[in-house]
């Protein structure tokens, strides 16, 4: 179990860093001005980015996912494997309800990491800096606004999470089980790496509009006077400014870096199984689907 453990972290730390350029373009449009975007569409994000800001752009906000991310695949495996084995059965529906209940759990911890992120991805380059850093940023917070501010957004975030971890597990189950995906079969790693890629799309659409909700709360007073009381309000506001497609915001660089997160963290799973327990190892169950998520 701790060799299962750590090959889970070695794949989400590679999912990390494969996603976290698309995550800074994904926050970036979801929460930009409709009255003066400063970008036209993913591409001219990503573009804008590397130009301004260099490839260092992509990566701001890189420390909060990387310093959460062992405590969240603690939670994300130990809370998933206990309450699989507790329903006593391994269906598809049991996966499902034990995928939520790991996703429920693990907001205590992904809720600030994501606030951490979201500031530091859309503060500008330089000495103007407001934050040095993940810890600084959720210190400021702190001093500034105490246990309230640190977890802002957590209701959308719960939101989010409970129910995309659970279509992620049960996608996962379902496909792997369609596709074959047993010890010894041919092509065994590029039929898991297929069904994490496609559980994690699938997971993301199953809650995108809540992830835009939870965003603009979390990036709300970063530039200029707060505007949201809450998550209703939120979704509220942005509906009627901007309409439907609001929602899906962001989510054409989302969906391009679900696929190949969840490839690479799935790979270095199976790479790291592999050299630690010589060539009869067989992959772990699912990795983490990038948080956030997913």
């Amino acid at each position: 179990m701790a060799l299962d453990f750590l090959a889970g972290c070695a794949g989400g730390v590679a999912g990390v860093l494969v996603g976290h350029p698309f995550d800074t373009v994904k926050v970036r449009l979801q929460v930009q001005s409709t009255e003066k975007p400063r970008y036209r569409g993913t591409l001219h994000c990503f573009q804008t980015i590397l130009k301004q800001e260099s490839v260092l752009g992509l990566y701001k906000g890189l420390g909060s996912p990387l310093m959460g991310l062992t405590f969240i695949n603690a939670l994300v495996f130990g809370v998933q494997g206990n309450t699989l084995r507790a329903l006593g059965q391994d269906t598809p529906l049991n996966q499902f309800l034990a995928g939520a209940a790991a996703g429920a759990i693990q907001c205590v911890i992904c809720c600030p990491m994501e606030l951490a992120k979201t500031r530091l991805q859309l503060q500008g380059a330089g000495p103007a800096r407001t934050y040095k850093g993940s810890l600084d940023c959720l210190a400021q917070i702190y001093r500034r606004e105490g246990l309230r501010g640190v977890n802002r957004g957590m209701a959308s975030t719960l939101l989010r999470e409970t129910p995309s971890f659970g279509v992620y597990f049960l996608a996962y189950d379902v496909l792997t089980r369609a596709l074959g995906c047993e010890p010894g079969e041919s092509l065994l790693v590029p039929k898991l790496l297929l069904a994490g890629g496609v559980s994690g799309m699938a997971s993301w659409l199953s809650t995108y509009p809540v992830d835009v909700v939870k965003s603009r709360l979390q990036a709300d007073g970063v530039r200029g006077a707060p505007r949201y009381h809450g998550m209703l309000d939120c979704a509220r506001q942005s509906y009627q400014a901007e309409g439907w497609r609001v929602f899906t915001r962001g989510l054409a660089s989302t969906l391009l870096r679900a696929f190949p997160v969840n490839a690479a963290t799935f790979a270095t799973v199976t790479v790291v199984l592999s050299y630690a327990r010589g060539p009869e190892a067989t992959p772990a169950g699912p990795a983490l689907a990038q948080p956030s998520s997913l």
